[in-house]
């Protein structure tokens, strides 16, 4: 449109010569940015290509990570970064980098990343697994340490035991029901020990409650599942003060439920009640039925309770309540699939087994079953064990860790804040310090206990973020694998035709890993094992 001599245009529509000037200011702005970003990140460690503004973001794997991380490894070497959104990522390859880092270092290593759905808004940032590294952390460590340390262990192996015998028993019979055997052995254990309670069958409604928990944590904490972990928190690329962004997490996890893609704080809702009802509903369990001696005593809850009489405040007791679902939430899944991987290794190398049962018999011999205490004299069965977390550990790339300050390792500069996730997975199956890292060969520890210690320190986390139950972990993992050698062959199943079904090397992904599809049969090795077994399963207290 012409008036004067001047062109107008329609109201709204930008002209060409402003088009052009926003352009450029948007490619000036980014080219800026990049340039700041690069400085920031050029003495960081290296990692794969990063595109502008959304780094690797697309690049992050979903399924399996710590595999991608390991072929990464070839690459990058021993310590690699990522950027998704702005959030540093550092992938640790190297055992000896996770010494240097996560125990030598632990003063600032020893955080934990803040995930808004699994923490604020389920509520698992109260666990000890997911809190930040505090006062409250360290209370619920020492109410831990101080049950199940190496000294007190002892009055918890005949619990252990017995309930080992009764999973062997129960797949002699029923080796259909393998999986919901190994659950239910697991859970009576650690319920018994932690609050004093009998499981009474498979479905019993406290153990389907405790397994229905822990799915939802693994579920929760899956990166790239809910869009108020996705979106992150923005700072002025020139280091000036934050500024948050209006849709940043904080904002979108007080949106209404019904609003468009917020169907994840129904689901927070849901999970978050059954978290609190369920620890509640076990800790008080444990405090009223210790008190009137209907309990198993001792247990976690009624030691420390007793150790604190006419001192028990509110606090106190949330503190102890959240270390006993701790107990209960780590150690069930971890344990159930470190006893999957066993019988899956039984099928898949029997020579392992043989040579195993051959030590047995002749420690032990056929008169009695193996017990706790015969471990130090069993070498290659506890070189099993420490195979079985070599081989497949149940949590393969640790929960990650958070940098609390700015660090430096060896000219390589690690910014605040940063995720910092140790790939187990690698670091266990590394052929330069464990050849032939895929077959399962016990005998490669030599039966010395030192070399073994290098797994479980591992295993079993790092630093001040070390599972602070894991000697009764392996107490219990050693009398299973134990009674189910003493008594019985793992064998395979058979099809239709006669044909023996070894499974496959598959295993879920995720947070805790389980062997897929592991099916099997104990056939007893004699009549006596057998009676022995039914004897003593009866004893179950």
């Amino acid at each position: 449109m012409q008036t004067s001599g001047l062109t107008l245009e329609p109201p709204g529509v930008a002209s060409p010569a402003t088009l052009a000037v926003a352009a450029v200011t948007f490619l000036a702005a980014l080219v800026l940015y990049e340039l700041f970003a690069y400085r920031k990140r050029r003495s960081m460690p290296p990692g794969p290509f990063r595109w502008p503004l959304i780094g690797n973001t697309l690049q992050v794997p979903q399924v399996h990570p710590w595999l991608t991380y390991s072929r990464w490894a070839q690459v990058y070497g021993n310590i690699l970064h990522l950027d998704a959104l702005g959030q540093h990522i550092i992938v640790i390859n190297s055992a000896k980098v996770a010494h240097e880092l996560l125990d030598k270092r632990s003063a600032i290593y020893s955080g934990r990343p803040h995930l808004v759905m699994a923490g604020d808004l389920v509520g698992f940032d109260s666990s000890l697994v997911m809190q930040p590294y505090g006062d409250k952390l360290r209370q619920q460590r020492r109410f831990i340490s101080q049950d199940l340390s190496i000294a007190t262990l002892p009055r918890y192996c005949d619990i252990q035991e017995a309930a080992a015998r009764r999973l062997v028993l129960g797949v002699i019979n029923d080796p259909g029901s393998l999986e919901s055997q190994v659950k239910m052995s697991i859970a009576s254990i650690i319920m018994l020990v932690t609050y004093g309670y009998t499981v009474k069958n498979a479905e019993d409604h406290f153990i389907a409650q405790a397994f229905e928990m822990m799915d939802n944590f693994v579920l929760a904490i899956v990166p790239g599942t809910w869009l108020v972990d996705i979106i992150p928190p923005r700072k002025c690329c020139f280091d000036c003060s934050e500024v948050s962004i209006l849709m940043g997490p904080t904002a979108v996890k007080y949106l209404p439920s019904w609003t468009p893609g917020a169907t994840f704080l129904k689901t927070a809702k849901a999970w978050r009640k059954h978290l609190l009802t369920t620890n509640w509903m076990m800790y008080r369990w444990s405090k009223e039925n210790s008190e009137n001696g209907t309990a198993h005593v001792p247990n976690l809850c009624a030691s420390v309770l007793t150790e604190m009489e006419g001192k028990v405040t509110p606090q106190l007791e949330e503190s102890l309540m959240w270390a006993a679902a701790t107990v209960m939430g780590a150690g069930l899944d971890t344990n159930v699939s470190t006893i999957l991987s066993f019988i899956l290794a039984m099928l898949r190398f029997p020579h392992v087994q043989k040579k195993a049962q051959a030590e047995i018999h002749a420690v032990v011999g056929s008169e009695r079953l193996p017990e706790i205490s015969d471990r130090p004299s069993l070498p290659y069965i506890r070189s099993v064990v420490t195979e079985v977390y070599r081989w497949l550990p149940a949590i393969p790339l640790c929960i990650p860790h958070a940098l609390t300050e700015d660090d430096v390792y060896n000219g390589v500069f690690l910014p605040k804040g940063s995720v910092v996730m140790p790939n187990v997975w690698h670091m266990l199956h590394d052929p330069a310090i464990y050849p032939d890292p895929d077959a399962f060969k016990p005998e490669r520890y030599g039966g010395l206990d030192s070399e073994m210690k290098k797994v479980t320190d591992l295993a079993f986390g790092f630093g001040r973020r070390a599972c602070p139950g894991y000697h009764f972990a392996e107490g219990t993992i050693f009398s299973v694998v134990a009674t189910v050698l003493a008594t019985c062959d793992v064998v395979p199943v058979v099809n239709e035709h006669g044909q023996e079904i070894i499974p496959d090397i598959r295993y879920t992904t995720g947070a805790i890993i389980f062997p897929v599809d592991v099916k099997c049969t104990f056939r007893p090795r004699t009549e006596q094992a057998k009676a022995a077994l039914v004897d003593s399963a009866a004893t179950l207290l």
